[in-house]
């Protein structure tokens, strides 16, 4: 059984619909708003998308595929670039998302990395935001430890809700020190990048061979075994990007695949755990 995430006491189905690349060429944009609504009829409800994806173009496709959907319906995701996230900026890049996006209100409002602009700064006017109506909800992306640490003890900091990063079974270095400090401090996770981009060329041959074993044993695509992975913990969304209708259906079924205990030790021989701290993993 599919169990929901909890974000901001909000509860969601764990897999979402990435929109990073979406956008970027006119010919292609009736069918990313139809794999968005397939994805949103198949029982998705997170949409995730940015200023910075093709300068808004991003947006633009996700408000056109959304217009038609009751408003809550789906959770809405956007971040703020890092160098508008001032008390002077923000509010304008805010208002020209929702106005591409075609709603009222963001569910969540992400800073999208980490800005030249005072964190404290940026968290009191995201809070400003949230007295206004105009986001529900704000968090950070691609933030490691001390950044985390740095943030929750800023007046209002713990009103963050969420880290998004990369996270996938080759780039597992978040495990060591950040996820169990966001799993201290009760904070969901986003994970982007889920199904790792040209997989099959990274894998080496046992690596290849388990994933292999692993989607024949459950009668799935290999790709849906990545993304099964990500949120196995039960406290993970992932956001996976497709404009392929029926890559977005089996992204959503993925979320029914159950892992034993020993299948995700036989993950975790040929994808190793990190032993020590490593970079955050990036893009």
């Amino acid at each position: 059984m599919t169990k929901n995430i909890k974000i901001a006491g909000t509860s969601v189905f764990p897999i979402g619909l990435g929109t990073w690349n979406i956008g970027n060429s006119p010919s292609e944009e009736e069918q990313e708003i139809e794999a968005l609504q397939q994805g949103l009829q198949a029982g998705a409800q997170v949409i995730d998308t940015a200023e910075m994806y093709g300068s808004g173009a991003s947006e633009k496709i996700v408000g056109q595929a959304i217009k038609d959907y009751a408003r809550d319906s789906f959770y809405l995701v956007s971040k703020v670039s890092p160098g508008n996230a001032s008390k002077k900026q923000l509010p304008k890049s805010l208002e020209k998302s929702l106005k591409r996006l075609q709603v009222d209100y963001l569910d969540l409002y992400l800073l999208h990395w980490k800005s030249p602009v005072p964190l404290e700064e940026t968290v009191e006017v995201m809070e400003k935001m949230k007295k206004a109506g105009k986001i529900k909800a704000w968090g950070v992306s691609n933030f490691d430890t001390p950044d985390m640490e740095d943030l929750l003890s800023l007046p209002n900091g713990k009103n963050c809700v969420t880290n998004q990063i990369k996270y996938n079974l080759i780039d597992r270095g978040s495990e060591y020190g950040l996820l169990p400090y966001m799993r201290e401090q009760q904070l969901p996770m986003i994970a982007y990048s889920p199904i790792i981009k040209n997989s099959l060329q990274q894998f080496n041959e046992g690596q290849s061979q388990v994933l292999e074993e692993l989607a024949e044993t459950h009668q799935v695509r290999l790709q849906q075994i990545l993304l099964a992975w990500s949120i196995r913990d039960g406290n993970t969304i992932a956001i996976p990007k497709s404009s392929n209708d029926a890559h977005v259906l089996d992204n959503i079924k993925a979320a029914q695949i159950q892992f034993t205990t020993p299948e995700l030790e036989q993950l975790d021989n040929v994808f190793e755990k990190p032993t020590e701290k490593q970079p955050l993993a990036l893009w």
